[in-house]
């Protein structure tokens, strides 16, 4: 199996899920959506099919 790199972002999680919710006819607040893709990402990492990675630029020193 060959192995791809995939980059996710929460921001973009957030963002799908909110226009699917609103195709749908709910309408979430900014923290249910915020929530919703923080719960993604942890699941997707819990069933590895993602790994984590922490950039040297993401911290303020």
């Amino acid at each position: 199996m060959k192995e791809i790199e995939v980059v996710i972002d929460t921001e973009e999680i957030a963002e799908f899920f909110y226009n699917e919710l609103i195709k749908r006819g709910y309408v979430p607040t900014e923290e249910e959506i915020d929530q919703i893709a923080d719960i993604t990402f942890e699941y997707l990492l819990e069933k590895s099919i993602i790994d984590e990675e922490i950039e040297e630029d993401e911290f303020d020193y």
